[in-house]
């Protein structure tokens, strides 16, 4: 025997499953046997006491749980941190082993009643002494970490639990003497996964599958080179063998009906304290604020939703709902990430919501200079298609040319600092650039559930539509289209060569002859084959009329390539006779400017096709300035490249046969974006008839 370890057990006297509080309960009310369980108990407790000591703590009648002494509090030294209870169910065990560990002399913390935190449970030591793995998400609050550093005097380490089985650290990790690990991986989150590989050797770690997990394998008691456990497979005894551990196997499936076993039957009261390592807690948090109608949009939902899938944990300060249907809400929420790379994300996914740090707390941007052309700063702020501010100096600053994925540069002027979103490859020495996510901001407009469902173009805002009838989503579009253009607006384009294809071409230069496009981007095969189908009746080779492929066909984009080279442009061979219809003709006709993307697999190229990609980024970006609404037509890479350079706020119809292509899109979270899933030949069909349809004024079609 050991008696340099002692561990604190509690009777099973009083145990059973009396009600749920875990997944492992559900089913399992007043089903365990109370012999079977005190013989499982006592069987634990003699093959510990012959290799430790064992000292006990009185059940206590209404507790059932109490048995469960790993959950009683953490200890370091002469130590202990007592559990705040998550549950009510549990909360009563607290005092009783207060008094325990006051009675042996301990210096006993208390954590605020309102912070969980359930001890070793949650909680485990390296067997190193190196630091304190610490456990969230289920049953402690990430927040309650920088106590445990505090008063310890330890670094901790923490990691977030997402799989409800395992809502205690320890029963899905166990650190073993010698810095090996006994863990179950999919209990983790990714980020946590990646702190424990960096932590622990590759040869120290040993992965449990799900049998052995479910068999709660991790729920084991080390002491030197034994592990006791429930049960272990015969691959499992073997690997621990291998590395020179022992397995003792007890059962414990009385105690397994109510989400425990080996471990959590016991709390390890004789932790050493290891004078070099100390305090450090890389717990971040801040407070954030939450404006707008947000039950009713589910703004608030979705913005405590991500801060918990991204690796954080919240807590509600304040909730000021509104008092009339048009009021707006407000809320106060604290944000604790286990890391400042954690919470940089999960402010960049609030920023996207509209969060705003509190007027108190604001600071500003934090800037770093470039050194280097077209190189950011390490941790450059990602920008968002959201209008963003930032605080400069003292004031907020509104970011021009809003776009994703860039950065934001800031540049020093006589009338103040001014604000840019750029791509990377466009910054230049002199100017800085925003990192972190501190005095960073987008702005929004509030608007109530009553008032987006008032205005015409939001009925499938934010959606797919392929079940709902198309000619509704074309009677809204068509509606929309005629506004814009009646007040002088812009509406681009950006098309494939499906178009052609689906007998699309007719009805999309009828589009463009009537004032209804004011950019057309696409690439080189569109023109190809909207010239094809025009001097040659063929597109791809295909007889468009008949629907049957043509002898020699296969050649035919290939003489209209040659055919446009030897004019020198499009609009050469428009004015010269050569080009009498089709979409590129009526471009030209109009004076509608059109860029065309070049790609590796073009053909020719076609004259006008830009195959210098960066030049033809640009042209597009400049087309894109001052679109209300861009019509994305069956093409995939073109469609996308759009969307990211395009700002919220320009309403965007997307329209393919394929769903990837629409979800895609749907996915950037601008709620002024719809998905059509169908034929663009026959979307483009209905969109000509519904304009025919309308007359001025006006009317906005009905609600549906």
């Amino acid at each position: 025997m050991n008696d340099s370890i002692r561990f604190l057990m509690c009777p099973p006297d009083h145990y059973d499953v009396d009600y749920v509080i875990n997944p492992w309960m559900e089913g399992n009310i007043h089903k365990s046997s109370r012999h079977r369980a005190v013989e499982q108990w006592h069987k634990l407790y003699h093959i510990l006491k012959d290799r430790a000591v064992v000292d006990l703590v009185n059940p206590q009648q209404g507790w059932p749980d109490m048995v469960f002494t790993a959950n009683a509090g953490l200890v370091l030294g002469d130590n202990v941190v007592i559990s705040r209870f998550l549950h009510k169910e549990r909360q009563g065990e607290e005092p009783f082993f207060k008094q325990w560990f006051e009675s042996k002399g301990y210096t006993v913390h208390e954590l605020p009643k309102d912070l969980p935190f359930e001890g070793a449970g949650d909680a485990l030591l390296d067997r190193e002494g190196r630091w304190l793995w610490a456990g969230y998400g289920f049953r402690s609050e990430l927040d309650s970490h920088p106590y445990l550093a505090k008063w310890l005097e330890i670094e901790v380490v923490s990691l977030q639990l997402v799989d409800e089985r395992f809502y205690h650290l320890d029963t899905c990790f166990c650190p073993l003497t010698g810095g090996y690990l006994l863990y179950y991986p999919p209990a983790f989150d990714f980020y946590s996964n990646r702190i424990i590989e960096m932590r622990v050797l590759p040869e120290k770690r040993i992965a449990l599958g799900e049998a052995d997990a479910v068999n709660f394998a991790c729920n084991a008691v080390n002491i030197n080179h034994t592990v006791v456990m429930n049960k272990a497979s015969k691959e499992l005894k073997a690997r621990l063998a291998a590395v020179g551990f022992e397995v003792v196997e007890t059962p414990l499936t009385e105690f397994l009906k109510a989400g425990g076993a080996a471990k959590c039957l016991t709390l390890r009261v004789t932790e050493p304290v290891i004078p070099e390592h100390h305090a450090n807690v890389p717990v971040e948090s801040r407070i954030v604020r939450l404006e707008g109608h947000l039950l009713d949009t589910g703004l608030i939902s979705r913005a405590l939703d991500r801060i918990m899938e991204a690796g954080g944990s919240f807590q509600v300060l304040n909730f000021n709902l509104g008092e009339q249907k048009q009021s707006t809400s407000s809320a106060e929420v604290k944000v604790s990430a286990p890391s400042h790379e954690v919470m940089e994300e999960i402010l960049s996914q609030l920023i996207d919501l509209g969060a705003v740090n509190l007027p108190e707390d604001e600071r500003d941007a934090q800037l770093e200079p470039v050194l280097i052309a077209g190189v950011a700063p390490d941790d450059f702020y990602v920008s968002t298609i959201y209008p963003t501010e930032v605080r400069v100096s003292g004031q907020w600053v509104r970011v021009q040319n809003q776009r994703m994925d860039g950065a934001i540069a800031i540049t020093h002027t006589a009338s103040g600092p001014v604000a840019r979103c750029k791509l990377l490859r466009d910054l230049q020495v002199g100017e800085d650039v925003v990192v972190d996510v501190i005095g960073i901001r987008t702005v929004r407009k509030a608007k109530s559930r009553e008032q987006r469902n008032s205005q015409e173009f939001s009925f499938m805002s934010g959606s797919v539509s392929s079940e709902r009838r198309v000619e509704l989503v074309v009677e809204q579009v068509a509606w929309e289209l005629r506004q814009i253009r009646d007040r002088g607006g812009k509406v681009v384009v950006t098309a494939g060569p499906v178009v052609i294809h689906t007998g699309g071409a007719e009805h999309l230069s009828r589009l463009i002859r009537e004032g209804y496009v004011q950019a057309l981007l696409g690439g080189n095969a569109i023109a190809v084959h909207d010239i094809e189908q025009a001097m040659m009746g063929t597109s791809l080779g295909v007889d468009m009329k008949r629907g049957v492929a043509v002898r020699g066909g296969h050649r035919h984009h290939l003489k209209v390539i040659n055919t446009i080279r030897r004019f020198g442009s499009i609009a050469a061979a428009v004015e010269q006779g050569m080009l009498t219809r089709g979409v590129m003709y009526e471009c030209v006709k109009n004076n509608v400017p059109f860029c065309l993307a070049g790609s590796i697999r073009d053909d020719g190229p076609l004259p006008d096709t830009q195959m210098d990609l960066i030049k033809a980024q640009e042209e597009y970006a400049r087309l894109l300035q001052g679109a209300e609404m861009i019509l994305m037509l069956s093409s995939m890479l073109h469609s996308i490249g759009v969307g990211n350079m395009t700002p919220a706020g320009v309403k965007m119809v997307c329209v393919d046969i394929n769903p990837a292509v629409v979800t895609k899109l749907s996915d950037r979270g601008s709620i002024e974006s719809i998905g059509v899933v169908t034929d663009v030949g026959l979307f483009l069909s209905l969109l000509v008839k519904q304009l025919d349809l309308l007359t001025s004024p006006y009317p906005v079609p009905a609600a549906v």
